[in-house]
């Protein structure tokens, strides 16, 4: 008898935020919406009263016991993976991850056109690391931001007719 691989397909990536509204903002910023004002199977709705998530979801998520909070799920385009922005009530936070520690640094947007998308957001007050930098061989220029909490956004236009050729 063998068993087979599961076969997965993408459902969400989870961002913990320190404020629900101002991340929301951020993130419409980028494009994004708002698809469910919730996070429905863990109890949390987006308004301002803290719900606190069912034991059985704290205890699967490795939470501590009586765990509240307030969030909601965001799409890009009607796409996946969708974003569940999680504010946790009275729980102490670390900063974000940073390229160079382990584990999963930073999610990765494409662009049709990096140079205008950075001067609009620029403008809009969202915080780059530096300008778009053109990589190896101009296959791909990239900006990295930051989300309100320091989270990072990579930014990328990729010029694939500039890749080697795999065949």
């Amino acid at each position: 008898m063998s068993i087979q691989a599961p076969k997965f397909t993408w459902g969400h990536i989870n961002i913990n935020v320190s404020n629900l509204e101002r991340s929301i903002e951020f993130y419409e910023k980028l494009g994004f919406e708002v698809f469910i004002p919730a996070i429905p199977y863990l109890g949390l709705m987006s308004e301002a009263v803290i719900q606190v998530i069912p034991e059985a979801a704290t205890r699967a998520l490795g939470l501590t016991p009586e765990t509240g909070g307030r969030a909601c799920i965001m799409q890009l385009d009607n796409g996946f993976p969708k974003i569940d922005l999680t504010e946790f009530a009275g729980k102490t936070q670390q900063k974000p991850l940073t390229n160079s520690d382990l584990g999963v640094v930073r999610i990765c947007l494409a662009s049709q056109d990096l140079q205008k998308d950075y001067v609009y957001l620029s403008e809009q007050g969202v915080e780059f690391i530096l300008e778009p930098q053109l990589c190896k061989d101009g296959m791909a220029e990239i900006a990295t931001c930051f989300d309100p909490d320091g989270t990072l956004i990579e930014l990328i236009q990729v010029y694939l007719e500039k890749w080697p050729s795999l065949g």
